[in-house]
This record gives C-alpha cells, structure tokens and sequence, in this order.
C-alpha cells in the first residue's frame, strides 16, 4: 500500500474543481421512487397519452438527427406505443419530467429488427457513446438512464440464489424470484479514474484494448470489496504503472452505462516516479508535461474521447497552470 498523507501534512494549494457537468449528468426528472410501489398509479401513467417511453433495443438508443451530426433524442407518447404495442414489452419508471408527464424506459430487443416495432421515419437505433458529445446534457443523461437500466433487467431474468425466473416489480426497479422470493436490485460497479500527478507532469498510460491505437488516459479499474476509494486508486496506480501515490483528492463523477458503472474522477500525488508497467494492463505509460497534451495531435498521439471523465480530468489540470 502506498502511505497515506498525514493530517497534519499542508493542503495542496492547487485544488482543482470540474469546470462543467460531465457528459450523462444532469438527469432532470423526479424518479419518484416512493410512487413505484402504487400499482393503480403506475397503471394510470402507463396509459395516460401525456406520458412518454423511452426506446431501447439491444443496448442502443433511438435517435434522430444522428446522420447529419445533430443528433436528438427520440421520444415516444403513449398513443404511439399502443399502436405499435410497445407497452407489451419490458418497461420500467424513470420519472416524471418537468411537465409533469410520466417517463418510462421500454425494451424492445426482442425483435430482431427494430424497425419491426418503430418505423425508420420515426428515428433509428444508434450507440449513444457514438453521439453522446453532441446532445444536450439532460438527454444524453436520460438515453443513459434507459439504457442502463434495461441493460440490467435483460441481465436479471433468473435468481442468482435459486436459480428460478424472477419477474419484474415495483415500476420496473426491482427483479424478484419466482421462487424463493429474493428480490434483486439495480447494480451499478464503481470503478476509480484518476490523473496521477507529479508537479507539472501527469502520468496516462496505454492499452492494446484501447480502440484507438494512439491514444493515452488516465489509469482506472474497479473498486474491490472491503476498499476505500482513496486505496483503490493507490492499488490501481501501484498496479498498473508502479507509481507509489499519496494525497488524493476528488474531482467529480460520471455514470458510464456501458454497460453498468459509475466513474469516480480524483487526481492523485506521486510519491515515487519510475514507471514500471504491468503488460497484462498497459502497452505504453509517460509522463506527460502539459505543454505536450496540449499539442497532442502534433506530437503524434491523441486524449480519450471528448464525452469521458478521462479527458475532463486531462482538460481541467492543464487548465489550472
């Protein structure tokens, strides 16, 4: 374990916030959990016209605009989905919207086509990761809400103690055994992301799993039960690049539902500054000052995609010189 700051150690005196919202953030609707168990009104809100879905279809989301680099979300009322018979399928609550309408998520990767169930003139099924960066920030934080809980029902169909089917309750948000009654709720795995720093040099590190073969980002990994943030962030480090890290401090969240996790964004302090890499983890890790981040593209390599905690960690501290 790398040792831990003392109390009475002096605070850092560049303290860095996040600039703006993260990408997914900024959900606006009420998710009137306490409604969720009030079968009548959830039956109300299901066939109330006012009320809208929010398509999925095999972890993708509906979408006009996409095409032309001005993606939208799509949107469906209920005079729509009783038609194409969308309510049949799985749903669940997501809230109440500002308006006060009804909102739910509504799966339909049942059908191998999904123009079976909603016609191409009303939108097609993208990748939100695709596009997230271009829509306004409550819609992509509400395309994420959809699909990450679907993606979760669509992972639930049997019990993990009995092994039985479990079925659908409380508006959608819990999963519950057939036969021994377990009830299963939503998961979401926390995973730390940190930007190691050393003065004015910051430390990214790359990955042949990584889709762009140039590219450098922070460290990053799951949490492990009975860990704190701060030492999973110290272990990850240690880990991957063998750089020992002291103070850390948090800097904002992310939830990434690709499939089910929630980002937590910190800087980090080094104590040591030899890189000794594990190449089960990493291919390549630098340290980088910020004049080269700055001038990426020129020296031949390039940041994570613009919609990630990753970059915004990179974009704030080169902002803070």
């Amino acid at each position: 374990m790398a040792p831990w700051p003392r109390a009475d150690d002096p605070i850092p005196v560049l303290l860095i916030e996040a600039s703006r919202a993260n990408v997914y953030t900024g959900n606006r609707l009420d998710r009137v959990s306490a409604r969720r168990e009030d079968g009548a009104w959830v039956a109300a809100a299901l066939a109330d016209p006012s009320s809208l879905f929010v398509p999925v279809w095999r972890a993708r989301s509906l979408l006009r605009g996409a095409e032309q680099g001005q993606p939208e979300a799509v949107l469906i009322d209920a005079g729509v989905t009783a038609r194409l018979g969308l309510a049949a399928d799985g749903w669940a609550l997501l809230g109440i919207d500002d308006d006060g309408r009804a909102v739910f998520a509504v799966d339909l990767s049942a059908a191998e086509d999904p123009a079976e169930r909603v016609p191409a003139d009303i939108g097609s099924f993208a990748d939100l990761r695709t596009v997230a960066g271009l829509l306004a920030g409550p819609e992509a934080a509400l395309l994420a809400h959809a699909r990450a809980l679907m993606h979760w029902r669509s992972r639930h169909g049997f019990c993990g103690v009995c092994g039985r089917p479990c079925e659908p309750v409380s508006a959608g948000h819990v999963m519950r055994c057939t036969g021994c009654g377990t009830s299963h709720f939503p998961r979401t795995d926390p995973a730390v992301i940190m930007l190691v720093t050393d003065g004015e040099r910051a430390l990214l590190g790359h990955s042949q799993r990584f889709p762009n073969t140039t590219m450098y980002s922070t460290l990053a990994g799951f949490v492990e039960p009975g860990e704190s943030l701060e030492e999973a962030v110290a272990r990850e480090v240690h880990e991957e690049a063998g750089v020992r890290v002291g103070r850390v401090r948090y800097h904002s969240s992310q939830p990434w539902p690709f499939p089910s996790s929630i980002m937590l964004g910190f800087y980090a302090e080094a104590l040591s500054h030899t890189i000794t890499i594990d190449p089960e983890e990493l291919s390549d890790a630098r340290w980088f000052s910020r004049a080269e981040l700055r001038d990426h593209a020129a020296l031949g390599f390039s940041l994570p995609r613009a919609d990630s905690i990753a970059r915004r960690l990179i974009e704030d501290w080169i902002a803070a010189a």
